[in-house]
């Protein structure tokens, strides 16, 4: 299959569909921080998803979407921020525009986001200890003629991927870890899944 890999830079994906023969491309505004420039396409995905793909499998910018900023999007009780309000809607639109593409097999990677964004319902929501990774950071997925991704291996000991706060009753969790912190680093795929796409995908 002719597969787009729609707003990744790190080519774990790319590379999982690959090895199974696939003509996978990632996509990116960014160049590849992976080792196959020949494999990436750097620009806009808007003006590539009308191509000719088979599936396209989207990881859109999630920064004014994501229920974690919620508290960015109401800095005081009941008070909308309009200007990220804004900058949300305008995530939605690109997150829709893959959601609408056209090819056959489309799937959308985003974590949880705000009721308010109004995102459609989604297929699933999966975390990485489900995948072998011993980290949980709860990501919704949004499928088109896919079906859910199965557990590969599931783990029993983990920690929270993202520092959410040390005010939880699970503090213990986060105490003395060392947390993803740069977006870019908290945005990469983690490996289980990306085998799991291809090969359950694939």
């Amino acid at each position: 299959m002719r597969v787009l890999l729609a707003c990744e830079e790190s080519q774990r994906v790319t590379k999982e569909f690959r090895a199974l023969g696939h003509d996978a491309y990632s996509c990116d505004i960014l160049p590849t921080s992976g080792s196959n420039p020949e494999w990436h396409i750097q620009g806009n995905v808007l003006d590539y998803l009308k191509d000719s793909w088979d599936m396209i499998i989207g990881f859109p910018p999630c920064t004014y979407m994501t229920n974690g900023g919620a508290v960015r999007m109401y800095p005081k009780k009941g008070k909308i921020d309009e200007n990220r309000y804004k900058k949300a809607m305008e995530a939605k639109s690109f997150f829709m525009a893959i959601y609408n593409a056209a090819a056959e097999y489309v799937a959308i990677e985003n974590p949880v986001p705000m009721k308010i964004i109004g995102l459609p319902q989604k297929s699933q929501a999966i975390q990485p200890y489900e995948f072998g990774e011993p980290y949980s950071k709860k990501t919704y997925l949004w499928l088109k003629n896919l079906p859910n991704l199965v557990p590969t291996q599931v783990l029993t000991v983990y920690q929270p991927f993202i520092n959410g706060g040390g005010g939880r009753k699970n503090r213990i969790n986060y105490k003395g870890k060392k947390f993803a912190v740069a977006s870019i680093d908290r945005s990469k795929t983690f490996m289980g899944i990306a085998k799991a796409m291809a090969s359950q995908w694939g």
